[in-house]
């Protein structure tokens, strides 16, 4: 009988290194997988994946948003555009906050049903099935693909290549195009590609981002899945006899083979059979080219197109779908149903995953909501630390760095605070234009009989900038900085 679905090529085994004889080669030449077409409910879930993924990042940059386009993150003048919000390189904490939430997503997912992410939405999932799909429009389905590429070259021949290759190269190109798009206005970036007067930069990005989904999606695929992606590597860490996991049920499908057509599912143990008729169509169907009927393999990208496949299989010759399916290995071995596998779901790793993930959201969410649309910067003027002027008052010389993250022009006022008698005797307001920055230099004073009262040192003084648009509802930002009076 073939082993369960875990116990062969589990996560726990040491692989076996071969030692290569002197004079052998470390290469191992992998055979080309073909993966035949599949139809069903994961692979109609995955197209529209696709469609969604894609509409989202080809179509993102075209979106006009407050005459700029929606996202845009302008390297050159330090500006990220992400619809109505303005970040500065110090708001950087924000992108921190949605990697976390990307890394605990991830493993909360993982866990409750595996690599869902790799199979469905995965940009290397994503554009291999483009490519894939390109593929099958020019040489036809799997069996069409294998007597092409072993037929001699001829017209025919060159022309589907020719325009396969044609069409993956302007996807290519044009994914490039839309992934600078996001760092330079695609209009403008679109201008020059009628000229082609591209940037060295623009050029570089363009041709790298073009040619790697070229090549990743085009020719490495699975390569990409098994060999370079850490994720298939420490997966394993995130898995446990609950989570469900795509498996082939060896207790219904053993022993598998062929069989006579007039032998209904009720007549199988009479004949000795299980419902696998050993079609290999689960193993035609898969990206990465794996044999699920082994057990679970580090290289199962939970796309399930082989569910979809042996479904079909089973429909056809009125065998009970679910052959193979999603299911935990505790449910398989306990023969759970699917009500008993959900009830398990919420287990004390999920619960962890799902409270800290929340907690990281809201926090995040919380600051975005709270952040002000402005900021400052105070920076002590280097030339001068303190200096006596007229009237014997001690005076500091600063310059505010005053930062409008909003998209309309803002007048502010600075005043001091901190100290008693402390004054501006330098302009206090200023205007900034809309997600512009500007320069402010400020002058503290201090009164002869307050200096005296403080005493020589450094004594803490805070800036209050306050935006006119906030008058009555908003208190003004404040900022600390020193002063500082001479022996």
């Amino acid at each position: 009988m073939t082993p369960g679905p875990i116990a062969s090529g589990s996560f726990g085994r040491r692989p076996v290194i071969p030692i290569v004889p002197s004079g052998g080669s470390m290469y191992r030449a992998e055979k080309k997988i073909h993966p035949r077409s599949v139809k069903g409910w994961f692979a109609s879930w995955r197209w529209l994946f696709v469609v969604l993924t894609q509409a989202l990042f080809y179509g993102l940059p075209w979106l006009p948003w407050n005459g700029r386009q929606a996202v845009l993150f302008d390297l050159g003048a330090r500006r990220f555009y992400i619809f109505d919000l303005v970040l500065y390189p110090q708001d950087f904490i924000y992108l921190t906050g949605l990697l976390v939430v990307s890394a605990y997503s991830l493993f909360l997912f993982t866990a409750v049903a595996g690599r869902l992410w790799c199979g469905f939405a995965c940009p290397q999932t994503v554009y291999t099935e483009i490519f894939l799909w390109v593929e099958r429009r020019f040489e036809g389905d799997r069996t069409a693909r294998l007597r092409l590429d072993a037929a001699p070259w001829s017209l025919d021949k060159l022309w589907r290549k020719g325009g396969k290759q044609a069409t993956w190269l302007a996807i290519g190109l044009w994914t490039g195009f839309t992934f600078v798009g996001y760092f330079t206005p695609i209009l403008t970036l679109a201008t020059e590609t009628l000229s082609l007067s591209f940037g060295p930069w623009e050029w570089f990005w363009i041709a790298f981002y073009g040619f790697a989904t070229y090549g990743a999606a085009g020719y490495m695929r699975e390569q990409v899945c098994k060999y370079m992606c850490p994720y298939a590597r420490f997966q394993s860490a995130m898995f446990d006899r609950d989570t469900m996991i795509v498996s082939y049920d060896a207790a219904r499908g053993e022993p598998r083979g062929a069989r006579p057509r007039s032998v209904g599912h009720d007549g199988l143990a009479a004949i000795g059979k299980g419902e696998c008729i050993d079609c290999t169509l689960c193993v035609q169907v898969c990206p990465t080219g794996i044999d699920i009927r082994k057990g679970l393999q580090y290289e199962c990208i939970g796309c399930a197109a082989c569910v979809d496949a042996c479904n079909g299989v089973m429909d056809k010759l009125e065998y009970p779908r679910g052959l193979i399916r999603f299911v935990t290995e505790s449910g398989l071995e306990n023969r759970w149903s699917r009500s008993a596998m959900l009830r398990r779901v919420l287990r004390p790793r999920i619960l962890v995953y799902g409270v800290v993930l929340l907690a990281i959201v809201a926090g995040l969410a919380t600051s975005l909501a709270l952040r002000r649309p402005y900021r400052v910067d105070v920076i002590r003027d280097r030339g001068t630390l303190a200096r006596e002027v007229e009237g014997g008052r001690i005076e500091n010389v600063y310059r505010l760095q005053l930062m409008n993250a909003s998209e309309s022009r803002e007048h502010f006022h600075v005043s001091v605070q901190g100290i008693p008698g402390a004054a501006i005797a330098s302009t206090a307001d200023v205007d900034v234009e809309p997600t512009e920055s500007t320069w402010l230099p400020v002058r503290v004073q201090v009164p002869p009989q307050e200096a005296q009262a403080l005493g020589p040192g450094v004594h803490p003084l805070s800036f209050r900038i306050a935006r006119s648009a906030d008058a009555g509802h908003a208190d003004p930002l404040s900022e600390k900085s020193t002063f500082v009076v001479p022996r």
